[in-house]
């Protein structure tokens, strides 16, 4: 690994625990203003007091959400793009590019690619294109792959999502995010098929903060490098205390229950 690609990879894992909490706030392009995400300079201060180690999105949000005070936190450029009011909103296109990351100032890239989508050739294609530039600035990549599409009943199944890591992978991703499968054993098989860290998504919010970070506790058991989730975060009541309390099982080994204590709730 190039040494920039490596210092830059610092800014987004923790170095002591080679982990990751990533909080996207990319959501605005694909479903408009959420709950929030309506003052991004507070959403991105929550989360880093709250200690994540960054937070990922668009390049013309960027700027609404630079702080220019407080805690760091490295920040990660997303790259594709699509609409929910779109009649495809499944195919993901390139609006942004690794220059575009570079002069922002940002420590990755991202990109989003469906598997099992119609027009899955094209997204596997930029994707190729992203791998290849990144690697020449070196800029890590991390790729969000899911399965979605019209052979896909179930994107959570094991073997869906470890065929999803595992085209991130040999794709040339430094990073993957994957959906859980939603027991330890068989996410294990999907990060023991990887050499690069996976992250777990989070989806929609769940039902409960103890099902949230049991099924972060349940992954980082399962050989999850971290993870990579929004609107469980942001749209909690106390998002900088969950993030610190998601940072406390992540980093520092805390159970389920000692994070719902530090948040207020156990």
């Amino acid at each position: 690994m190039y040494a920039g690609k490596a210092i830059r990879m610092e800014r987004i894992f923790n170095r002591n625990t080679k982990k990751a909490v990533i909080v996207p706030m990319d959501h605005g392009v694909s479903v408009g203003p959420l709950e929030g995400l309506e003052n991004m300079t507070h959403a991105v201060n929550e989360v880093a007091e709250g200690g994540v180690n960054a937070v990922l999105g668009h390049k013309g949000i960027i700027r609404c959400g630079h702080r220019k005070s407080g805690r760091d936190i490295g920040l990660i450029l997303h790259l594709s793009s699509s609409t929910d009011l779109s009649s495809r909103p499944n195919r993901k296109t390139l609006t942004a590019s690794v220059e575009d990351a570079l002069k922002c100032g940002a420590d990755g890239v991202s990109i989003h690619v469906n598997l099992g989508d119609d027009d899955e050739a094209e997204m596997l294609n930029d994707f190729g294109k992203v791998a290849r530039e990144a690697e020449n600035w070196g800029m890590p990549l991390l790729a969000m792959v899911y399965g979605r599409g019209p052979k896909i009943s179930d994107s959570l199944a094991p073997n869906i999502v470890a065929h999803c890591a595992r085209v991130g992978v040999e794709l040339g991703a430094d990073i993957v995010k994957v959906p859980y499968t939603g027991d330890m054993d068989s996410f294990r098989f999907v990060t023991e098929s990887c050499c690069v860290p996976v992250l777990i998504a989070g989806g929609p919010r769940t039902n409960t903060t103890h099902d949230f970070l049991r099924m972060v506790k349940d992954a980082d058991m399962a050989g999850s490098s971290g993870l990579s989730v929004g609107r469980n975060i942001f749209q909690h009541p106390r998002p900088r205390r969950l993030s610190a309390a998601v940072s406390g099982i992540v980093h520092e080994g805390w159970s389920v229950e000692r994070a719902m204590e530090s948040i207020g709730e156990g």
